[in-house]
């Protein structure tokens, strides 16, 4: 008991609990306000293809208005900022898989803004590599993992890699 009275009265322990506070309240407050930011493209004009302030322009070309434009760019950015909170704030082994659909949003958003014909149409060939180290890289994450929660040494799982099984038995594996 000393010793929880002793840590929570510890200056340094009490500026690190503020911090993650406030950290955590600024968290909050963005994913809070993501449907604000989500029908943001409502405040822009529908009948035009430019839209100018004195700090900002925005024009397009190939959408039918700047409303447009920013329909597909909120669509795209909120699902970004959603997921790379996600993907800072989440503790477990598996997140590096967030990465994926993050960066699918990524290139997509990048289409939209450089206003090419197919942007969701060439992002998968941007994404594959990134998928092919990611999703086996988290694969052997979870077996290492998984050997050492059950006190196995990886010899049993190179063994099971090297057995020859059909495609539904290596299905069936990957969900047991």
């Amino acid at each position: 008991m000393d010793k929880t009275n002793s840590r929570s009265k510890d200056p340094e322990y009490q500026d690190k609990g503020k911090k993650n506070l406030i950290q955590g309240g600024i968290v909050v407050l963005i994913i809070a306000i993501t449907p604000f930011l989500f029908y943001l493209y409502k405040e822009f004009p529908s009948d035009s293809k430019s839209w100018e302030l004195y700090f900002l322009s925005i024009k397009t070309d190939y959408y039918f208005s700047v409303y447009d434009l920013v329909w597909y760019v909120t669509n795209k950015s909120v699902p970004i900022l959603l997921l790379s909170i996600w993907f800072f704030t989440c503790k477990h082994w598996w997140h590096w898989i967030i990465l994926v659909p993050l960066s699918m949003y990524i290139f997509q958003l990048w289409g939209i803004i450089n206003e090419s014909r197919g942007m969701d149409e060439v992002e998968l060939i941007y994404i594959l590599p990134l998928m092919m180290i990611l999703i086996p890289s988290v694969y052997v994450i979870r077996a290492k993992l998984f050997a050492k929660i059950r006190d196995n040494d990886l010899t049993n799982f190179e063994e099971e890699l090297s057995q020859k099984r059909s495609i539904w038995h290596q299905i069936k594996d990957l969900f047991r």
